[in-house]
């Protein structure tokens, strides 16, 4: 195996760390077979979807993002855990991993089964009403809004919204907080599939390097951090299946 002096050390240091924390994007679903944003085939080279999490888009036309998402977020349940999801919540289990921040809305860390999950996006787990306190569970909406169509309040008769965080709305305050602070305790921060454009969750490396924790790269794509990580790799599928027989096997 090419790299495999490169995934040794990763395990050796894993398996060393006294506080491990991931940081995974959209590059680990992608090994799921959900789309990533902005690569080459990624969601916003189709039409109009630049407008599936605009929320000014949403307040006045809530029909265009279930139309756009009917798909992509509310397929969801047919998709599995892919090899990077297993290996996180086999780590945690174990008490290797202490903590799991996320980029991703599709809910696959916790289908896998990991348990201390931080979603610095926000969540499509709830859906709650956009005019009052109404919010019910992704369960209760994914027949409706597997259609297209648009789920409805049944007190006020208003569209439900995903917990998700649209463009132009606040990042969700307790995750992005809870998200630093465990940043700022890691002495290993793993970075696995984000190629940390999007802010202010790509910033989040620099806390760990600034508190004297490292930092390792698995991502095929170059990141602005790379110069400053301890080990760099590409192949997340190769790089995990050695993970998994180094450490849980």
């Amino acid at each position: 195996m090419k790299n495999e002096k490169t995934y040794r050390e990763l395990a050796d240091r894993i398996a060393a760390a006294q506080h491990c924390v991931a940081f995974t994007g959209a590059g680990v679903s992608t090994l799921s077979g959900i789309r990533d944003f902005r690569g080459k085939n990624g969601l916003y080279t189709l039409p109009e979807t630049d407008k599936m999490f605009d929320i000014e888009v949403f307040r006045e036309t809530p029909s265009v993002y279930y139309r756009l998402a009917k798909e992509f977020i509310y397929g969801l349940q047919e998709k599995e855990p892919s090899i990077v999801h297993q290996v996180l919540a086999g780590l945690e289990s174990r008490g290797i991993l202490k903590a799991l921040i996320t980029q991703n809305i599709d809910l696959l860390h916790q289908k896998a089964g990991s348990k201390h999950v931080i979603e610095v996006h926000g969540s499509p787990s709830r859906h709650s009403c956009t005019h009052c306190s109404y919010s019910t569970t992704f369960e209760d909406v994914v027949e409706v809004a597997r259609k297209g169509e648009v789920p409805l309040c049944p007190k006020c008769h208003h569209a439900l919204k995903p917990d998700i965080t649209f463009f132009g709305e606040a990042l969700p305050f307790a995750a992005i907080t809870e998200a630093q602070k465990e940043c700022d305790r890691a002495d290993l921060l793993l970075v696995l599939g984000s190629s940390l454009t999007v802010y202010p969750a790509a910033a989040l490396p620099q806390l760990t390097l600034k508190a004297g924790g490292a930092v390792a790269i698995v991502n095929e794509q170059p990141t602005y951090f790379d110069d400053y990580a301890i080990l760099r790799c590409t192949d997340l599928q190769e790089c995990f299946e050695y993970l998994e027989r180094a450490l849980l096997g």
